[in-house]
Order: C-alpha cells, then sequence, then structure tokens
C-alpha cells in the first residue's frame, strides 16, 4: 500500500480487516499521511486536494479506534500540522494552537450537535458560525496592547517566530486601539488566519508565470509560501490579509462567552469576519451553511466551510479537548469543486527553448484529487479553437492524469464575456520581438533571455542529465537574478561561499550543492548531449547520437548528412543539432565547460548483441531489482528505446508493483504486458 503518489481512498470495512491487515494499511497511512502533511506545511507544495487528505486522515483514526492495540504517541492523528521549519526560531506557543475535527457529511454535522448538548446536559445552547477560512493560521501576541511577536502554527505546540513578516500586513495593528473608559488587557494572545484575495491570487500567479516561476497551488499555498519568507522586504509589497477569530491567551480581561470575544476584537482594532453569526438550532446551523456555500464564489477569499463553535467558555472548559482538537468545535466542510471552475486570465510563459506557451489561470479547482489552478493552452490556434477567455467557465482534465488542460468552455447564455486572446508582439519576460514558426511563437534571444537561461540551468541539472541534486528552481532563479550564472559553464566556478549568499542556505547545504556541481564533472556523453538542451533532442536522440560519433569532437563536427544517416534522426534533427554546435555562443560555453575541468566520456563500442532493437518498452510501479533509471539504460545498451507512455509503437509494458494507469492503457491497446521476472529473462539476465 502506498497513500504518497496515488492515495486511493477506498478502503475494506474496518469490521472485516484482521489486526494484521490493520497493522499494515495503519503503517502505510501514518507514512502517507506524514508525507503530505510535510508537502502541505512545510514544502508548501500540496499534492493531494484537502478532500482526499480529509479522508486517509479520517481513515486512519477509524482504524487506531477500532485496534486500540496499534495506537502510537507518534502517530499524526497525536499531531497538529508540521514539525516547525530549522530556518526560523521557535516560540512556544502560549496556548495549543489546536486542529478541527471535519467532515463534509450532514449526519456527522449533527451529531456533533447532539454530543454538546449530551454532555452539557442542557437544551440551551448558543453555538458561534464563522466562516472557515482556507489560510494560513497564526498566533499574535500583544503586551499592553503593543505588538510583541507573531508565530505560525508549526506543531501546535510550537511554530515559527515569522514577527517582521506579520508587521508588514497592513490590516495588523502594531499598537491596539483602547476602548473607551476600558483599559487593555495586560497580556493578549490571538489567533488569526493570513489569507489573500482570489484577484491578488491570481494576479501574483500572473506574475510568477511570465517570470517563469511555478505557479502556487492556491491563495493558501500562496500566503504561506510568503509568510516563511525570511527577508520580510519581499513580504512588504505582497497585498495579504488576516482576520482573527480566537483568544488563546488573555490577562487582565474575563469573558463569558465567545461572542463577546469577538464582538471586542473590532474594539481593539483587530479585523474580524462580517459573516459571524450566533444561533441556537442545528436547522439554524444548516441554514447558515447552505447560505454561504451558495455564495460562496461572490468571497472576496477563498472558505472551505463553516466552523460551528460553543459560544460558553465555562462549557467549553467543561467539555475539554483530545489530543488535537476540542471536543467544543467542528469544521462542517464544502465538497470540493469540481472539475468545473473560472479562467481567470491566460498569461504566456517563456520555456527553456525560447517557445511561448499560453497558459489559463484558474480559479483553484479539484481535478482527480488533485488541486488545479493553471492549465496549458498548448498554443494560440488551440485558444482560438476552443475559444477561451477571461471570465469564462472552463471544464479543466488532466491529461494522461498529469498535466491538467482546459477540455472546453461551458456556454453561459446572456453573460458578456472577455477580451479575446492574442499572443504578444514582445516577449513577456526579456522584451525582445518574438518569431513565428507555424503554430509557435519563440523568443530568439536565446540565453540572454533570462527565463530561458533559468530553464536551461534547470534542464541541465536534471536527473536524467547531469543530475546536480539540490540545484531547484528558486535557487538557479536567484543564480541568474544576482548574474552569478550567465550560462551553465558558470555553475562550475561557483564556491561554497557564493552559494552560501543565496537565499535558504547554511554551511552544510551549499556545501552539499557545491560537491554536487563538481560531481557533474563527470558526464556521459549521451547524457551530456540531452544536457545541452539542443532543440528536438530528447534522451532517445541524444543516445542515438551518442552511439554514432561516440565522442563530443566527432559529434561537434559531424554534418547533417552524417546525421541523417543514422536511424531515426530526420533531417529537422539533423538541422538543429549541426546550427547547435555552428553558433559561435554556444563553442563559447563548451570551451569554458572543457576549461572548467569537465570531461565527458567517449561512448564504447557495443560488444553486446543487439537483442532488443527496434523494441520498445514501457516501465510502470515499482520494480524490486532495478531502478527505473537502470531499467531504462539496459534496454537502450541493448539496442532498444524505454519510453515514458504507452503508444501503438509500444511493444512491452513492464508492470512492478503498484502500476499506474500505464497499465490500463496497455490493456486497452492490447500491449503484451509483463512482470520483471520476464523482463530479466528477455534481457539475458538471472533475477538478482
Amino acid at each position: 500500500m502506498d497513500f504518497k503518489k496515488n492515495p486511493r481512498t477506498t478502503f475494506k470495512a474496518v469490521n472485516k480487516m484482521t489486526l494484521k491487515e490493520a497493522r499494515a494499511e495503519v503503517e502505510a497511512l501514518r507514512e502517507g499521511v506524514e508525507y503530505h502533511n510535510y508537502l502541505y506545511y512545510v514544502k508548501v507544495q500540496p499534492a493531494i486536494s484537502d478532500a482526499v487528505f480529509d479522508k486517509l486522515f479520517r481513515r486512519l483514526q477509524e482504524l487506531e479506534e477500532a485496534f486500540p492495540e496499534l495506537e502510537s504517541p507518534t502517530s499524526p492523528t497525536r499531531k497538529v500540522g508540521a514539525p516547525p521549519l530549522d530556518r526560523l526560531t521557535k516560540v512556544k506557543h502560549t496556548s495549543p494552537m489546536l486542529s478541527l475535527n471535519s467532515a463534509l457529511g450532514e449526519a456527522e454535522a449533527e451529531e456533533f450537535d447532539r454530543f454538546i448538548r449530551r454532555n452539557t446536559g442542557t437544551d440551551a445552547i448558543a453555538y458561534v458560525l464563522e466562516p472557515k477560512f482556507d489560510g494560513f493560521s497564526v498566533e499574535v501576541v500583544y503586551r499592553n496592547g503593543v505588538f510583541e511577536y507573531g508565530a505560525t502554527r508549526g506543531d501546535g505546540e510550537t511554530g515559527e517566530d515569522i514577527s517582521e513578516n506579520l508587521k508588514t500586513i497592513r490590516p495588523l495593528l502594531l499598537r491596539l486601539q483602547e476602548p473607551k473608559a476600558e483599559k487593555l488587557p495586560g497580556f493578549l494572545a490571538v489567533r488569526g488566519e493570513v489569507i489573500m484575495s482570489k484577484k491578488a491570487f491570481q494576479k501574483l500567479n500572473k506574475e510568477r508565470v511570465e517570470r517563469g516561476e511555478a505557479p502556487f497551488a492556491n491563495p493558501r499555498n500562496a500566503a504561506a509560501g510568503i509568510m516563511r519568507q525570511l527577508d520580510s522586504k519581499k513580504v512588504a509589497d505582497k497585498p495579504l490579509d488576516i482576520f482573527f477569530y480566537e483568544i488563546l491567551k488573555v490577562e487582565g480581561m474575563e469573558f463569558e462567552t465567545h461572542w463577546q470575544e469577538l464582538q471586542k476584537f473590532p474594539q481593539w482594532g483587530l479585523k474580524t469576519d462580517a459573516h459571524n453569526s450566533r444561533c441556537s438550532s442545528f436547522t439554524e446551523i444548516k441554514a447558515y451553511r447552505e447560505k454561504l456555500a451558495a455564495g460562496r464564489e461572490d468571497f472576496d477569499y477563498e472558505i472551505d466551510g463553516v466552523v460551528i463553535k460553543l459560544d460558553d467558555l465555562r462549557l467549553r472548559e467543561r467539555l475539554g479537548t483530545r489530543e488535537r482538537s476540542p471536543r467544543w468545535a467542528f469544521a462542517w466542510k464544502f465538497p470540493p469543486k469540481k472539475e468545473v471552475t473560472t479562467l481567470e486570465d491566460i498569461v504566456v510563459q517563456v520555456g527553456r527553448t525560447g517557445m511561448l506557451t499560453p497558459v489559463a489561470l484558474l480559479e483553484p479547482v479539484d481535478v482527480g484529487g488533485v488541486t488545479v489552478s493553471r492549465a496549458t493552452l498548448h498554443n494560440e490556434d488551440e485558444v482560438r479553437k476552443k475559444d477561451v477567455r477571461p471570465g469564462d467557465k472552463v471544464r479543466v482534465a488532466r491529461a494522461g492524469d498529469v498535466i491538467p488542460e482546459v477540455v472546453e468552455r461551458i456556454d453561459e447564455p446572456g453573460r458578456r464575456r472577455g477580451k479575446e486572446f492574442s499572443m504578444p508582439k514582445k516577449c513577456p519576460v526579456c522584451g525582445t520581438e518574438v518569431m513565428r514558426e507555424g503554430a509557435y511563437y519563440f523568443c530568439p534571444a536565446g540565453l540572454s533571455c533570462p527565463a530561458q537561461l533559468i530553464g536551461h540551468i534547470l534542464h541541465y541539472a536534471c536527473r536524467n542529465a547531469l543530475n546536480i541534486e539540490g540545484l531547484g528552481d528558486q535557487i538557479a532563479r536567484q543564480m541568474v537574478e544576482r548574474e552569478m550564472v550567465k550560462d551553465v559553464a558558470d555553475l562550475y566556478t561557483l564556491t561554497v561561499a557564493d552559494i552560501l549568499d543565496l537565499e535558504g542556505f547554511a554551511e552544510k547545504s551549499a556545501q552539499n550543492l557545491y560537491q554536487a556541481i563538481q560531481s557533474a564533472k563527470q558526464a556521459r556523453l549521451d547524457r551530456f548531449v540531452y544536457a545541452l538542451g539542443i532543440r528536438h533532442v530528447g534522451e532517445h536522440v541524444a543516445r542515438l547520437l551518442a552511439e554514432e560519433f561516440r565522442s563530443l569532437d566527432r559529434l561537434t563536427r559531424a554534418s547533417r548528412e552524417d546525421m541523417e544517416k543514422i536511424h531515426g534522426i530526420g533531417t529537422e534533427i539533423a538541422q538543429s543539432v549541426e546550427s547547435f554546435f555552428a553558433q559561435e555562443e554556444n563553442r563559447r560555453v563548451l570551451e569554458k565547460i572543457v576549461r572548467a575541468g569537465v570531461r565527458v566520456e567517449d561512448m564504447p563500442v557495443r560488444r553486446e548483441g543487439l537483442i532488443l532493437k527496434g523494441k520498445t518498452f514501457v516501465f510502470t510501479g515499482e520494480l524490486e531489482n532495478y531502478t527505473r533509471e537502470k531499467a531504462k539504460e539496459i534496454v537502450e545498451s541493448l539496442g532498444g528505446r524505454a519510453s515514458s507512455s504507452v503508444s501503438g509503437a509500444t511493444d512491452y509494458v513492464v508492470a512492478g508493483r503498484n502500476p499506474g494507469s500505464k497499465l490500463e492503457e496497455a490493456k486497452k491497446r492490447g500491449v503484451a504486458v509483463i512482470d520483471e521476472a520476464e523482463f530479466s529473462k528477455i534481457i539475458g539476465q538471472k533475477k538478482r
């Protein structure tokens, strides 16, 4: 069972499980929940939707309750969020910042109401109802009315000090207002939510995409990513907002109800939400949720449900808390948005090769359990064919279960539509006049265009090229923006001290990246050719070229005619390769790379028979005796080809443990499916 990459959410009935089965599933669930907690809270890069995560978490709770012997003090059900980041100062919270039990169904929400009435011994219950913000939770502390510090939620007990970043949020007062005829509390710790409006989120994502950066998945992740910046100057110009909704600790003042607390907040100058309400029955709770759900699209910010809180603070104390959540509060969530969403804007992204691609920025939507906020539109002709414009309702799908794309526009009779899209005349990154080739537009500036240079560095460092571990998008972007790297050869001149100057590095991590770059000075010819990022040259073509010419020197001197003689290489590819090595700038960079000490290994003459010549393999799932990369190398060394997708040209699909959608595609197409043992026989190797 693997709940990391493609978590399933259909489960066997608990009462039909053995202890052994439950133990295996609990261990897998804990690993999956911890992994997705890490992506969500630490990396701020969620891989699954909230709805899928909630199902995994509730299943883990269900199993631990059914099998008490499997309970563990280190289970994620005993924690809130994730441990704080090491690079920010840790702060112990004045009071635990708990999570909320939540559910989508009406039955669970009604059971919460019955639980409250049953355990307080009274029907005279008052609730406070609040929108459930989809933002970033923080603690803010005031002493004698003056802002003292602020922290992230972290693990619920300890957070990260983000005081300087919080100070930049305009609605946050650094000194509380003092109500008439009343003193401010000597100490006040309040809980709030940092949010970003939908409009500001789309504007931020547009800027990121145009700069070649990956957009944030949703406003919550945007707020979280920004608040964790080490440099508060980079936060100051971001359109963040904050709402307050709970007192964690107060000295010098007492309250009887939560509603009284909320009424006091505006008097102190602390912003609250205008939709907060008070009620006394489940019927009113249901009506409130229905009203908010119906108007959800009209909110300036994202909400994903309603929070129901017991109003009486003394009754709250009587009910107490669980390990990670209060017994007196409950989140009744909205169903996730499905497939149909609003296309907010169309922006143009500049890729590594200079190709300009229109990208749809979407109101975040759940597609197959993954939150999607952007989708490819391929090219201008495709945009016109689908006739999509900003403001349109569109249907989104994940092409091949991976890349999101806009499938179609949903007609809305009577609605005035936005302006028709057209490609820009100048590169949105460097301002160079763009060129058109067929259906595609290109920026001809090459590596003088920052977006292309960043993309080129990332491609050069990727796993299937030079495999420089730790050199990711943000690092490459800093290197280019600070003019530390003007071409890939400059990577080899960087020192540990240079890397330490980049944001987010400590001595050890800087040393690790330096060593990874130095290790890339020994390169196999086919990987090096692929790393150069020559247009139309993927891994397979790079391998063909390397096997034919066997040395970098012979390849750089090869003519187009020489290359066209290779089976599988046509005129367009040959022209591209010849043109690349003929360009003076490219030759200069190659010479710099060699001077830096990079040694490109010649390809050996084949001695083994080409027993797989003309055969195409696709691998899916986990292999026991081979890494995916090793299996691919073996296939190619025997004259075959390893592809990443199933097509009519595929001869074999090798299926390991937990195969993905490629297995279904193979069955649909009638492609031969073999296991690892059969693969070992075909390549002439015994199982190791």
